[in-house]
């Protein structure tokens, strides 16, 4: 059974792309356009892992990071940021919300996957 990854991106071009990636390499990809609906899909997707960009209208990503770690049902699901914040502080402030790892923008399309691979082989042996 492929590996749900839900994907919380505003930029239409970049939420493309990252599903687009994520099915070629046989992974269910569910996009969320706006991260005022990424709770909410998450609970009922049930995702294998959280691709989401920090920078977002309306709510950020950092602030949805720590709705999901206060949840009880997604606080188990790892989360790799994908943003354009590239330095030493953002890194720290992004992990410390919660996030596993990051990837900074402009993305490189192979540490993306290895990224992804990653953090789904490590939740993976978390559960056994």
């Amino acid at each position: 059974m492929p590996k749900r990854v839900l994907v919380v991106e505003d930029n239409e071009l970049n939420l493309k792309l990252f599903c687009d990636l994520l099915r070629a390499h046989g992974y269910l990809a569910e996009p969320v356009r706006d991260g005022r609906e990424a709770v909410a899909t998450a609970l009922r997707f049930e995702p294998d892992l959280v691709i989401m960009d920090i920078q977002m209208p309306h709510v950020t990503g950092f602030e949805l990071i720590e709705r999901m770690q206060r949840d009880a049902a997604l606080s188990r699901i790892p989360i790799m940021a994908v943003t354009a914040y590239a330095s030493h502080e953002d890194e720290e402030r992004i992990r410390t919300a919660g996030a596993r790892s990051y990837v900074a923008k402009p993305i490189s399309l192979a540490r993306f996957v290895e990224q992804v691979e990653r953090l789904l082989a490590s939740a993976s042996n978390e559960a056994v």
